[in-house]
């Protein structure tokens, strides 16, 4: 069944999707408790059992196929000719009357057997898994802390102990099922109160959804959060597999290169000490072992097939056991020895580093450089960004006002961290030496050609947008249209990720923000400043705010059009039926090539956040829009200008901000 899910709820539900391929950002907010710990075993002691509502959620509806080539026509409209339009138009209603139809048949009776999951779970897994290229600017995006406020708390050693400590004491909380569940509360004070938590606790799991309903409550999806911890990626042939060892208690910490593991849960499932686990990573700290000379991490980083050949051969030289150590780790903490000059350097260090200090394939990284800034890189084929989000949020939040070690804490000093620490050392023949070193080269090859800018609008926000009745994502993205056409003279593919959180095993759903109704005022605010009034041009943006307010609803409720299509071509692919014409067309092609790909990212917890663009000649767009201002990051390869393409988007918000204050443009 489709939730009834009000338009607040959804529109925070857009911003907490994480798309697979785009690497796409994004957050979604919620009421934080503040529930008082017994110990600093856990992290909480939730009322309501972690996975309560995960039976009731609501299944992932599949759109009608009339309405999906509604929407995938209407997304095309802008960017078509009217020639290439009315073959588009054409071949899309072949489709839906003929072949389509039958596969949509098809998807609708196969999910019918599989209540347990979505139509779209099993399909997005495989893309992904099947995906060759390189995690690495191609998957993997990274979201950088925020400094604690506390200056003095941003030293390295400091931070990382306050971090892996908080990290541990979270997954113990979240298996212990003592978590909190991750729900979206409309009206926190009648819905995030004890009262009613201990309400719906005795409702049973088969109808707690529908118990928090009633008072404007959206629990989320959360059978992605097993994969957090222990979990690594996998390289394969052809298709890679997801591992998971919860039973492993150890981390792997990477310097230099270098690759250590220490137990951080002792073997009653107890926390080591926040003193041990600092004196353990001072001795990683002080290790005068020298830069690895064939880094192993750079290797995460190959093709997926190149990698899972060098797998092979790594576990037939005897390292099979020190993999699965790797692998089975809780997460991995890398410490790099640089010291960021400014956000640009953040942001490539984050997203990718020089490659050697990294494992790749782990769930997620934490990231400290040697000033203390902190950042998490993930691999993105397990789950969406739901769970990364909770993570991040939830221990900027306990570092910050709950720090296990402070400057000058002295490390445990009967610790032995000599024994208790252990230095991978692998056995390498010459094949796999020059496949580390080939790795290298590909790496820096690839990093190299790109380029990453930020840019700050200082002139309003979110604050004046909302007072001109204007939704604050859809002037981001608006700006985006206009930037583009400014630079360029084209309206090309977007594309804005959207969690389907709210329903189970949802993923996520596209939001194409190029619509007729942008098209119109991009050409009106560039092309033909003069030849509109004030009040006209005001109108303009107001359509475009509302249009996208209706395509982010849809989105959020499953009803986007780009899932459904791949579902369909997915079923197809594995019939083995030729494919029809629709996915052959050109124009399905060029929508599907997203030259825009962006996503939006507002936390207390978050400075930055970034990826790659997802084509050679597109554009990667992470944005936020502040209460007074909004900030953009962006990255380009080489056949694009992504600082020229960030000013064309400041000079839009200008004009847009212009005459949202009744003035004309000059």
């Amino acid at each position: 069944m489709a939730s009834p899910i009000p338009m607040q709820c959804v529109a925070s539900l857009r911003k907490s999707g994480i798309n697979l391929r785009t690497a796409a950002l994004g957050l979604h907010k919620r009421h934080y408790s503040n529930n008082k710990l017994s110990s600093t075993e856990y992290w909480s002691q939730s009322v309501v059992p972690s996975m309560h509502h995960q039976e009731s959620l609501p299944r992932l509806p599949i759109p009608k196929l009339d309405d999906t080539v509604r929407r995938y026509l209407a997304s095309q409209r802008p960017l078509l000719d009217d020639d290439q339009f009315k073959t588009t138009e054409k071949i899309a209603q072949d489709f839906q009357n003929g072949v389509g139809k039958q596969l949509h048949e098809d998807l609708v009776a196969q999910d019918k057997s599989n209540k347990h999951t979505s139509y779209i779970s099993g399909p997005w897994f495989d893309m992904y898994l099947s995906a060759r290229d390189s995690v690495v600017l191609n998957s993997n995006p990274f979201m950088s802390f925020n400094p604690d406020p506390k200056t003095e708390y941003n030293d390295q050693l400091v931070r990382a102990t306050n971090m892996v400590c908080s990290a541990v004491r979270f997954m113990k909380t979240l298996r212990a099922g003592l978590l909190e569940p991750e729900v979206f509360h409309l009206n926190p004070a009648k819905s995030d109160t004890d009262g009613f938590k201990r309400f719906i606790r005795w409702v049973p799991s088969s109808l707690s959804w529908y118990g928090a309903y009633m008072v404007n409550a959206y629990p989320l999806d959360m059978s992605q959060y097993f994969r957090l911890f222990n979990s690594t990626r996998i390289p394969k042939k052809g298709r890679d597999e997801l591992f998971t060892d919860e039973k492993a208690k150890h981390l792997l910490v990477m310097r230099k290169g270098n690759m250590y593991v220490f137990d951080i849960v002792d073997r009653d499932g107890n926390f080591v000490t926040p003193a041990e686990i600092q004196s353990h990573l001072k001795y990683i700290l002080s290790d005068p072992t020298p830069a690895a000379l064939f880094p192993l991490g750079v290797l995460t980083s190959e093709n997926r097939d190149v990698w899972a050949g060098l797998r092979d051969k790594l576990i037939a030289a005897g390292n099979a056991e020190d993999l699965r150590s790797v692998d089975s780790a809780l997460f991995c903490l890398s410490l790099d020895d640089e010291s960021m000059r400014d956000h640009i350097h953040i942001s490539h260090n984050m997203l990718h580093g020089d490659g050697c200090n990294r494992w790749f394939d782990k769930s997620f990284t934490f990231i400290l450089t040697q000033d203390g800034q902190a950042a998490i890189n993930f691999e993105h084929s397990w789950g969406d960004g739901v769970a990364v989000l909770r993570v991040q949020n939830e221990i900027f939040k306990d570092t910050t006002e709950r720090p296990l070690v402070h400057p000058g804490s002295a490390a445990a000093a009967a610790v032995d961290s000599a024994s208790a620490v252990r230095r991978l050392q692998f056995n390498l023949d010459s094949e796999l030496e020059n496949g580390i070193k080939k790795a290298k080269e590909n790496f820096d090859s690839l990093v190299s050609t790109l380029t990453i800018d930020a840019m700050e609008f200082k002139k309003g926000g979110k604050a004046l947008l909302k007072k001109s009745k204007l939704s604050p994502d859809a002037v981001a993205q608006l700006a985006l249209q206009m930037g583009f056409l400014r630079q360029y003279g084209q309206t090309v593919a977007t594309y804005e990720s959207c969690s389907t959180a709210a329903f189970r095993h949802g993923r996520t759903e596209t939001i194409r923000p190029a619509t007729i109704h942008t098209q119109r005022c991009a050409r009106a605010f560039v092309l033909q400043p003069g030849r509109h009034r004030v009040e006209q041009l005001q109108a303009m943006l107001s359509e475009c705010s509302k249009y996208h307010g209706q395509l982010t609803k849809e989105a959020a409720m499953g009803q986007g059009f780009d899932r459904h299509l791949f579902a369909l071509r997915y079923l197809a692919n594995s019939k083995s039926e030729p494919l029809h014409s629709l996915y052959t067309d050109p124009a399905y092609a060029a929508i599907n090539h997203n030259i825009l790909s962006t996503s939006t990212l507002t936390s207390p917890a978050v400075n930055l956040g970034g990826f790659a663009p997802v084509v050679p000649d597109g554009f990667g767009v992470g944005y936020g829009v502040h209460d007074d201002w909004i900030r953009y990051t962006g990255s380009s390869y080489p056949t694009r200008n992504v600082h020229e393409f960030l000013q064309c988007v400041h000079k839009s918000l200008e004009d847009i901000f212009t005459v949202l204050e009744g003035k004309t443009l000059g």
